[in-house]
């Protein structure tokens, strides 16, 4: 552990200091959690629900060794969307499951043979493209979001409010310092709000937020089940099918590649290899455990977060109980049914603003991951490999062919893009063409 650490990873704080802390971590985990399913469709208050207990899982499966939290993964949201869609909400959570599942599987891949063979299958030039393709894949959500009303009648008014959002989050970003930094979406999402009430209460015409919803919510309600036209509580049963399943086990080889560099740098952040200790496979254990569990009980599928290990990196805090202090606090939240509510009161031209930021910060951690792993572009293999995979998932490459007479399987995007890329890298012999 590093010598300036003010709290290390099993250091208890008093009580003062221990709720401030985790609600730190709370802040910056909330806005990228809660905008994972309010761009999906799944409900903010489940996925704030399985973010608690899903960090939960994840310290009881690393030993309480590791601070980590866990929170809605974005490189799932294509899948996400692409199989609701298509096949219903009910089959993503099936495909979900699976996908930790097969997290679980690689962990024990892990255990048994070492994780040398990860990097051969999937080496910086497949995994850097492969998120660069996430990122901007999305690109059009974010901007149609931005620019286009309810009726799909383009907006100036839409545009501004997305423009006014963005520059707060980018002001907030660049300037602000310390714990503010770290919540710079979260004030781009709040000073966008804001300046949308304002703008309606000024110019009534352009008022595009309604209260309706958090007036007819329940104070208190269970976040993990769904609630019906009867007002009565239901599960949403997952469903699986063969498309579904294989979407969401290939998107997650680009995932579990995120899980190893967020464990590297929280290892380099907080002065410990836990690749070694607890272990790569127990890290990714839970990761999957997480991540089937978020998918048992209808929210997106989790994944380690980056902004929290900037939390961690800024206030020298390494403690898993104020890492589990946090998860606690999200769990807690999910319960709150108006505090839900409020959050589907957010309009889409605030949400469109925070996208393109955040969407774009997806595909430059592609660029990034390409950059420091030193891939070579002079290497003609490389260039091959990084061009294929952009041009079939930003392009929207497709394989779609029948089975039988009542089944279509479908591949496609992202997943497509990483297939190809897999491939690709095993079969171009590794010698530079001049």
């Amino acid at each position: 552990m590093k010598e300036n650490a003010i709290l290390g990873p099993h250091d208890r704080p008093s009580l003062k200091r221990w709720i401030p802390l985790s609600f730190q971590h709370v802040f910056a985990m909330f806005g990228a959690t809660v905008l994972v399913p309010l761009l999906t469709g799944f409900s903010p208050s489940t996925a704030l629900f399985t973010a608690g207990t899903g960090t939960l899982i994840y310290i009881l499966c690393t030993g309480a060794k590791v601070p980590a939290f866990l929170g809605s993964s974005f490189a799932f949201i294509p899948a996400l969307i692409g199989i609701s869609q298509a096949y219903g909400q009910a089959y993503a959570l099936g495909g979900a499951i699976c996908a930790g599942l097969f997290y679980a599987i690689v962990a024990g891949s892990i255990k048994v043979s070492g994780s040398g063979w990860i990097d051969k299958v999937l080496p910086p030039v497949v995994i850097g493209s492969v998120i660069i393709v996430i990122g901007l894949n999305l690109a059009p959500t974010a901007m149609n979001s931005a620019m286009f009303d309810q009726s799909g009648n383009y907006s100036l008014v839409y545009l501004s409010i997305a423009f006014v959002t963005l520059s707060i989050a980018i002001i907030a970003s660049i300037f602000l310092k310390g714990f503010f930094n770290t919540i710079s979406i979260l004030i781009g999402l709040i000073g966008g709000y804001l300046f949308t009430l304002i703008m309606g209460f000024i110019f009534p015409s352009y008022a595009i937020i309604d209260f309706s919803i958090v007036e007819n919510a329940k104070w208190f309600g269970l976040p993990f089940l769904q609630l019906n036209e009867m007002g009565k509580y239901y599960w949403l049963a997952p469903k699986f099918a063969l498309v579904p399943i294989l979407t969401f086990i290939i998107v997650s080889l680009a995932t579990i590649c995120e899980h190893l560099g967020d464990i590297l740098v929280t290892s380099k952040v907080v002065g410990q290899d836990f690749y070694k200790k607890p272990g790569l496979h127990r890290t990714l254990l839970g990761d999957g455990l997480a991540t089937a569990w978020a998918g048992l009980w209808g929210g997106p599928p989790n994944t380690t977060y980056g902004e929290n290990i900037g939390v961690m990196a800024i206030t020298k805090v390494y403690s898993i109980w104020v890492i589990g202090g946090a998860a606690v606090i999200a769990l807690l939240l999910s319960f709150i049914q108006k505090f839900g509510a409020i959050i589907q009161t957010i309009p889409g031209p605030v949400m469109g603003g925070i996208s393109m930021l955040l969407y774009g910060l997806i595909a430059s951690s592609g660029l990034r991951t390409i950059v420091e792993s030193g891939v070579d572009y002079k290497d003609k293999r490389n260039l091959t490999i990084s061009s294929v995979i952009l041009v079939i998932g930003i392009g929207g490459g497709l394989l779609e062919f029948h089975v039988g007479s009542n089944f279509t399987f479908s591949l496609g995007g992202v997943a497509l893009a990483t297939v190809i890329g897999i491939l690709l890298n095993a079969i171009i012999p590794k010698t530079n063409i001049e």
